[in-house]
């Protein structure tokens, strides 16, 4: 396998901001992209495939969800070998393929990685297993023995984010950790040997020309000395809310400093992008210090309903927090693990308004897969054909997350909609046909052509795309103003007409705009001031 490192896209130059800064980047969820062999499931060759669209689009990057070889007891985030791929995705070859593409047409590739935990099929589990207690092996994992007179307890109170203890019993009696499913035991950060290998995986995907990682639970890598108690249930309500004793240690920050000098090494801008939930803005901005990363997930933002004042409130605190440690705020309405923000916010006016309110917003965006399309939520999905894993599970998450993940709709008017030939791994609902990216191409009324322009003119203009403050303006009740040099960004989330001065040329908006000074209901406006 040659190594890319001589076709790396640029290195920012001292007058250009670093490309993540203002990137607009989109996920792709590789088993419901593109299907290029008829399985019902897609796959690299599927994602090469569609590079083309990508840059159409007019993204910046393309963030991969997992595609190593995994036994898919989470959808790839239990993963047995980070150097492989998964042959339901294909080989590394078609890895190196997808990546030397996408540079060809000037996007860059994200590689999820998956530091906290690893499928039980890895093979340091597996060798820790056999082996038995207070062998080498078990010290890079969680292994205790459990409470009670014959150690039948679990050792601490800690639930599973999917549901059920966070602890799984062995043959030899010994408890083994895991924060997910027990089919993903947790790695014992605290071990060189995990730190080394992390290092070397990191070293692998740079050297085959990734262009930055995304960092699954970046925030649960440490736990608490000694694995405290939490002393109540239903621990999931806390997330995001508190700090717990196994998410958001300040001991993840030593790592991430290392990874930051490996990614120093090499050419190109390469960056790591922290899925951090943490209680606060201020605490997101830690892991973005200048000898740390580069990004982190705005989930602070994700969860914001539509309602002007609770957005304004987030969107200040998102900038504040991310300015004293000079780094960008990143944007995000959906991804595959949140009901699609079509759904979220109840309309596809509402959708539409949302995204050129986070595409005017200064700093990075992501784009989750069909949002584009202006795809809702699948919520009738048959409980046979589901495979979340907190579905079958009590006390953790909803188990509803199939629904974001149903493949796409390309071409045609019945499934699976040029998705592949041999149907789709998730059924597709018939109303999708319209949706379809061949249905909205050329509509100057689709969401698909609003996010092409919206993107286009997001590249053309001066005032958009990185930055670290907007000027709010005067507004009604119910309504967002505010300026960015010369542009202008209008957002009505009321249900009702607002009257409002003409802001000067209209670039863009999302709704029907009959009257300059009338800013319609659940519409944003965007002005050459």
């Amino acid at each position: 396998m040659t190594q890319h490192l001589a076709d790396a896209l640029p290195t920012s130059t001292g007058t250009q901001p670093g490309w993540w800064r203002e990137a607009v980047i989109y996920q792709v969820y590789p088993r419901s992209f593109a299907d290029s062999n008829g399985d019902g499931m897609g796959d690299l060759e599927g994602i090469r495939s569609r590079l083309p669209y990508l840059k159409e689009l007019g993204v910046d990057a393309v963030w991969l969800s997992p595609f190593y070889a995994s036994p898919q007891a989470d959808a790839g985030y239990d993963v047995a070998d980070y150097r492989a791929i998964d042959p339901m995705f294909g080989t590394l070859h078609d890895a190196d393929a997808v990546i030397r593409e996408a540079h060809e047409l000037g996007l860059r590739i994200i590689v999820d990685l998956v530091p906290n935990h690893c499928s039980d099929q890895h093979e340091w589990f597996k060798q820790a297993l056999r082996e038995g207690p207070g062998t080498p092996l078990r010290e890079r994992f969680h292994f205790r023995p459990g409470q009670g007179a014959d150690g039948s307890e679990p050792p601490n109170d800690w639930e599973s984010i999917f549901g059920g203890p966070a602890w799984t019993r062995v043959a030899d009696g010994e408890w083994y950790l895991h924060l997910f499913a027990p089919e993903q035991p947790d790695f014992n950060w605290e071990h060189p040997a995990v730190q080394d290998e992390f290092r070397s995986i990191l070293r692998f995907w740079l050297d085959l020309g990734a262009d930055g990682f995304r960092i699954d639970v970046a925030h649960g890598l440490v736990k608490a000395p000694g694995l405290p108690d939490l002393g109540r249930d239903e621990q999931l309500k806390l997330l995001g809310n508190q700090v717990l004793p196994f998410f958001d240690q300040d001991g993840v920050h030593e790592i991430y400093r290392s990874w930051r000098l490996v990614l120093d090494e090499y050419a190109g801008d390469r960056i790591g992008v922290a899925e951090a939930w943490t209680p606060s803005a201020d605490r997101t901005a830690m892991y973005l210090r200048p000898d740390e990363l580069h990004q982190a997930f705005n989930f602070h933002y994700l969860n914001t309903g539509w309602d002007a004042e609770a957005l304004r409130a987030t969107i200040d605190e998102s900038l504040d927090s991310m300015r004293p440690v000079g780094a960008p705020t990143t944007w995000v309405l959906s991804n595959h693990d949140v009901v699609r923000h079509r759904t979220r916010f109840g309309t596809l006016e509402k959708a539409r308004a949302a995204a050129l309110l986070m595409l005017a917003l200064p700093g990075s965006a992501y784009v989750y897969q069909g949002e584009e399309l202006g795809l809702p939520e699948v919520v009738d999905l048959p409980d046979e054909v589901r495979q979340d894993p907190s579905f079958f599970k009590a006390n953790g998450q909803d188990g509803l997350r199939d629904g974001c993940r149903v493949p796409i709709p390309w071409s045609g008017d019945q499934a699976p909609y040029g998705f592949g030939t041999g149907g789709s791994w998730l059924p597709q609902p018939a109303e999708w046909a319209g949706l379809s990216v061949e249905a909205q191409t050329g509509d100057p009324e689709s969401t698909l052509e609003l996010y092409r322009s919206a993107l286009q003119v997001r590249r053309a203009h001066p005032a958009l795309g990185a930055g670290d403050a907007v000027e709010w303006l005067p507004a009604p009740a119910g309504v967002l103003a505010f300026r960015r040099g010369d542009f202008v960004c209008t957002v009505n989330t009321t249900d009702e007409p607002v009257r409002l001065p003409a802001q000067g040329t209209v670039l863009l908006a999302s709704g029907d705009l009959a009257e300059p000074d009338v800013l319609p209901a659940d519409c944003t406006v965007w002005w050459q001031g």
